[in-house]
């Protein structure tokens, strides 16, 4: 495997899934591929779960992980082609992307979305450089637009804990005070639009995603009426996609409190699971009562990640 964005990235579905059930409960059966191996893992942008899974799972792997945190431990780069650098970048991603590969045998990084120019960020521009200069397998721990490491967490996560075989899986937008990237809701559709899941997504009006995420999921736009009989609740706020007016893109279209998902919410659904990625604005977009109920489960959801970034790494080491 040489890149990881996509669910289709890792081939058979169910396949990945009964190798991240042998990951978790054998987490150091495999130290021996990473043995004498580095991964550097960039940060364009602040991370805690994904810097801190993706550590790990290297570790476990028997990696040399080493973090790299872009402003802050370097220079600042410039990302884009044909610009004049004459401001406060001082190297282009043109010439660090082969410098950095070449310190390590795997790449992840983290690029959130500038949600300013709709095109740039969904031709994902920086992820499409370290790989046409970087020469080495590249994990998306996060871009413009997807977050594939969380969502496989979400999908291992859900495995774990549904109680029919086929649960029903409501993936609701939720007021924040600040214009968040798209990329968990992308990927958490994608994700399951690939699994044995009822899907539904309920937004307000203006935020519909990219259809190419969307897939075949049910779209609603009453919340009371998609979370009906919901087995997992899945909260996630995101800004306008500009879908159908790239001028909106980005923007903060609605602050309604009333998609902050509470009791009254979970109370239609049946006995749902509360899962969301983290960090969370509590009382914003989820109340205290439902994130820590017995029902909640966004802390195994975040132990998770560790899982999906070591099948992912081992995997990427097995094609070396």
């Amino acid at each position: 495997m040489k890149k990881f964005f996509h669910v289709n990235d890792l081939g058979d579905l169910g396949a990945a899934l009964e190798e991240a059930r042998q990951v978790k409960a054998t987490p150091f059966a495999w130290k021996h591929l990473g043995l004498d191996k580095t991964i550097m893992l960039v940060f364009f942008n602040s991370s805690l779960r994904t810097r801190l899974s993706s550590q790990k799972a290297a570790l476990n792997l028997g990696m040399n992980p080493i973090v790299l945190n872009i402003g802050q431990d370097s220079w600042k780069l410039e990302t884009e082609m044909g610009v004049v650098m004459d401001g406060d970048k001082s190297e282009h991603l043109r010439e660090a992307i082969p410098v950095m590969t070449s310190y390590c045998d795997l790449i992840g990084i983290r690029s959130f979305a500038g949600l300013k120019d709709r095109e740039f960020d969904y031709n994902e521009s920086v992820l499409r450089q370290f790989i046409e200069y970087g020469g080495k397998p590249v994990i998306s721990l996060e871009s413009a637009t997807v977050h594939p490491c969380q969502a496989f967490a979400d999908l291992i996560t859900i495995e774990e804990y549904k109680e029919k075989k086929r649960p029903k899986v409501v993936m609701t937008w939720a007021p924040h005070p600040n214009s968040l990237p798209q990329a968990v809701p992308n990927s958490f559709a994608e994700w399951m639009n690939a699994a044995d899941v009822d899907f539904v997504i309920t937004h307000p009006r203006g935020y519909e995603l990219d259809p190419a995420f969307v897939g075949n999921a049910r779209v609603e736009y009453d919340q009371m009426k998609a979370l009906e009989g919901a087995d997992f609740v899945y909260a996630k706020n995101w800004s306008c996609p500009g879908v159908t007016d790239p001028a909106q893109y980005g923007k903060v279209l609605s602050k309604d409190r009333s998609w902050t998902v509470d009791e009254r919410h979970m109370a239609v659904t049946d006995n749902a699971f509360f899962m969301h990625c983290l960090p969370v604005r509590r009382n914003m977009i989820v109340s205290d009562a439902v994130i820590d109920s017995p029902r909640s489960i966004v802390i195994p959801e975040a132990a998770n990640r560790t899982v999906s970034a070591q099948v992912v790494m081992k995997r990427m080491l097995e094609s070396l």
